[in-house]
């Protein structure tokens, strides 16, 4: 075989590879694991917040547990209505606590996914999914990240996956639906939280002051179509 013919086959076998490896690898996988709450060390990728860092009363804890079929996460605690007196915060409302996921090491990209489901087991409340992402509706610059919110409602005592279409999350800011028209940037997510309010959320769920408790098995994105 001719030197330019070697040539020749030898850049038409790689072109074949690489076609080959483009329709096999480039398909994004139909789901992605974000959190798995099986270990220990996945409390390290998280933190409590509530009503009481601004004069309330609620509580909250995260702890990875064997409930008798292995490890899951169990965010639980108490939510109270009470105010504490001469508090240096005006709060308009509490009862509330929530976990938030600490920030990614950058960003990831979930552009090819369409919807966020969690495995969880709950007590019948009402619990809002919130995801994080670069700050660009509010003002650049800022610290504050913008955050965009679903309801998310778990069945008493039963293993539930809710799966929450991307498309169903409004843009929020603390706590107040922005209404305009805006699209979430999904390939540059800072975090994600669980939270939870005394003011319940879906008609017919748990609501009002008291313990709450949700056990997480995983958070993971799906695509669909």
């Amino acid at each position: 075989m001719s030197r330019f013919r070697s040539l020749w086959q030898a850049s038409l076998d790689a072109t074949k590879k690489a076609l080959t490896w483009n329709v096999e690898d480039l398909m994004p996988p139909t789901e992605r694991l974000i959190f798995n709450f099986n270990s220990r060390e996945e409390l390290k990728k998280w933190h409590l917040y509530s009503d009481s860092e601004y004069g309330g009363s609620s509580s909250a804890s995260l702890e990875i547990m064997d409930e008798g079929n292995g490890l899951k996460g169990v965010f639980s605690g108490n939510l109270s209505l009470d105010v504490a007196e001469g508090s240096k915060w005006n709060i308009s409302r509490s009862g509330f606590c929530g976990m938030r996921s600490k920030k990614f090491d950058g960003f990831i990209d979930l552009d090819a996914y369409d919807t966020i489901a969690l495995k969880l087991k709950g007590d019948g409340r009402s619990y809002i999914s919130t995801i994080y992402t670069e700050n660009w509706v509010n003002s650049p610059g800022q610290m504050e990240d913008n955050s965009w919110q679903a309801f998310v409602f778990v069945p008493k005592d039963n293993w539930y996956i809710a799966r929450i279409p991307l498309a169903r999350y409004l843009p929020t800011w603390r706590g107040n639906v922005i209404d305009a028209s805006m699209e979430m940037n999904q390939s540059r997510i800072l975090g994600m939280s669980l939270s939870v309010n005394a003011g319940g959320g879906i008609p017919g769920a748990r609501s009002g002051p008291g313990d709450f408790k949700v056990e997480l098995d995983w958070i993971k994105a799906f695509r669909t179509q």
